[in-house]
């Protein structure tokens, strides 16, 4: 079976979807790798070390696509700087494996879909012990939590940390985190370890356990509503409980030097929840890291992809943190492809088994033999048609 990886079309992307060390697991296994060149190079990965490990560089990208019977990507496929789009040039029936974001990214799923590609995405993949080492979002959102961190830190005009000088003492700045998933703990664990007092709030009440469990002290409210949506991730709240949870936030982040929003509904899209009220009421050098841009942003003032000043008041709301740790973020996704990858493959028969049955490949097929196959996806097509 041939594989190809290509360099990332998404703009201002660094990462790749494999590293040497993974290709050479893949190679063993009985697959061939081609890369297009300099496919690794923004990650720190230089084509000699795939060479090494025994992959074909191939300088033409398009003819790379088209010979390929299975292609990994980091991002949904996108247009080419020849202005071809990636999708068109796979070859009927070839399958793919990325973190497609399918409801975000619908036209690219009617093309795939006419292309008659088996799409996964691996962004749908359940959360379910199995099913661990496959899961991106987790392995991507580490590192979401840990950079959102340091650039509330940077931008912050104070220390994170206590210090007890002959000039006198500095107190520790008060972090507060909004959603506990694994971004979310994360930024916890990290603003803890650079002296913060953190604060944390989740809209499931049983996440208080793990908050503390990496340094943070649990603040929330009642809610009248069961809010787990399954897989770890949060439901979308009530309007009684949407009003109650705004007083909480808003009370809170009026006392606190960084606020970290993290939530996303289904692990997709941002809630809306600092409003312009919110933003106005915190103090001014108080910093906002909105890490919920790449679903829309988690605060209704948020530029994305920027960092704005309101009333004193930063708001950061950079888009693809992964990108910018791109050697350790390729790692950990490749990683995460190698194992999708060794767990369907068949070596003695040399080829990678459709196993319809199973609840991984179930979960996070996009489209197959011209259909849309994602229940979540084929719902938002009909909406947007």
């Amino acid at each position: 079976m041939k594989i190809a990886v290509l360099k990332e079309s998404r703009e201002n992307e660094n990462r790749v979807a494999l590293d040497p060390a993974s290709c050479k697991k893949l190679i063993d296994a009985g697959m061939q790798i081609s890369m297009e060149t300099g496919a690794g190079t923004r990650a720190f990965f230089p084509d000699e070390d795939y060479q090494k490990a025994g992959v074909s560089i191939v300088s033409d990208g398009a003819k790379l696509l088209g010979d390929a019977d299975f292609i990994l990507k980091v991002n949904a496929p996108g247009l080419r700087p020849d202005g071809q789009h990636e999708a068109d040039l796979m070859k009927p029936g070839a399958m793919l494996l990325a973190s497609i974001f399918p409801t975000r990214n619908l036209e690219v799923v009617k093309k795939m879909a006419e292309r008659k590609t088996t799409a996964f995405s691996t962004d749908c993949i359940p959360r379910t012990t199995r099913a661990q080492a496959m899961d991106t979002l987790s392995s991507q959102g580490n590192i979401v939590g840990y950079k959102g961190v340091l650039l509330g830190a940077v931008e912050l005009p104070s220390y994170f940390p206590m210090f007890m000088t002959a000039a006198g003492t500095t107190f520790s700045a008060k972090v507060f985190v909004i959603g506990a998933g694994v971004a979310g703990l994360q930024a916890i664990a990290t603003a803890k370890r650079l002296g913060a007092s953190v604060t944390a709030t989740d809209v499931r009440p049983e996440v208080k356990e793990q908050i503390e469990s990496v340094g943070g002290k649990y603040i929330g409210i009642e809610l009248q509503q069961n809010t787990q949506a399954g897989g770890g991730y949060a439901a979308e709240l009530s309007v009684e409980d949407k009003a109650r949870q705004a007083k909480m936030l808003a009370d809170h982040c009026a006392q606190v030097d960084v606020v970290i929003t993290t939530a996303l509904i289904g692990g997709v899209f941002a809630p809306k929840l600092l409003d312009e009220s919110i933003v106005k009421s915190m103090k001014p050098g108080s910093v906002i890291v909105d890490l919920g841009a790449d679903g829309g942003g988690n605060c209704t003032l948020s530029k994305i992809g920027a960092i704005t000043d309101v009333g004193g008041v930063k708001i950061i709301a950079l888009t693809n943190l992964p990108s910018s740790l791109p050697h350790h973020a390729s790692m950990m996704f490749s990683r995460n492809l190698l194992n999708f990858m060794v767990a369907f493959w068949k070596k003695d028969e040399n080829r990678f088994d459709l196993d319809w049955s199973d609840d991984i490949l179930k979960a996070c097929v996009v489209t197959h033999d011209g259909q849309v196959m994602h229940g979540p996806t084929l719902k938002a097509l009909q909406t947007h048609n």
